[in-house]
Order: structure tokens, then sequence, then C-alpha cells
């Protein structure tokens, strides 16, 4: 099984080092249950505000590439958050 890795930045180094003890934890817990639950993880929708022509140019690669839109932003999302 691989495991991810994440690299880490100066300036996101140097945000960390404020953390306290407890956001330390509700990192690593929600890092934990992105890492090992995969798509069974429950979703919530939420409403973002993004410029239209960013929109539009997005839609248009991802029905380029066969996928739906809003797949890829997950997708997107989950690379981000476990590769940095």
């Amino acid at each position: 099984m691989n495991r991810p890795v994440q690299y880490f930045t100066d300036e996101y180094l140097e945000y960390c080092q404020n953390l306290t003890p407890e956001q330390i934890v509700e990192f690593l817990e929600q890092f934990r249950r992105i890492a090992h639950a995969g798509s069974h993880s429950p979703s919530k929708l939420i409403s973002i505000k993004v410029p239209e022509n960013l929109l539009q140019a997005f839609k248009f690669k991802a029905k380029a590439k066969g996928q739906p839109y809003q797949s890829l932003i997950k997708e997107l999302m989950h690379h981000w958050v476990m590769n940095g």
C-alpha cells in the first residue's frame, strides 16, 4: 500500500509553529480520515463563488477529459490535500 507523502513550504511550516495542540490534533484527524476514507466519506454541499470565465474554462477542460467538472474539482482538492 502506498502511503501519501506531504511536502511543506517554509511559509506553511512557519504557520504551523503557531498552531495549538488542539489544532494539530484536529488536522491530523482530518488527514487520517481523508487518507483512509476514500470515496466512502459522506459529502457536504457547499457554495463557492468562482469567476464565470474560469468556471467555463474549467468545465470545458473537464468535458474534453470526459469527466464531470464537479468530480474533477473533488479530485483536485483531494490531490492538493494529500500532496500539498
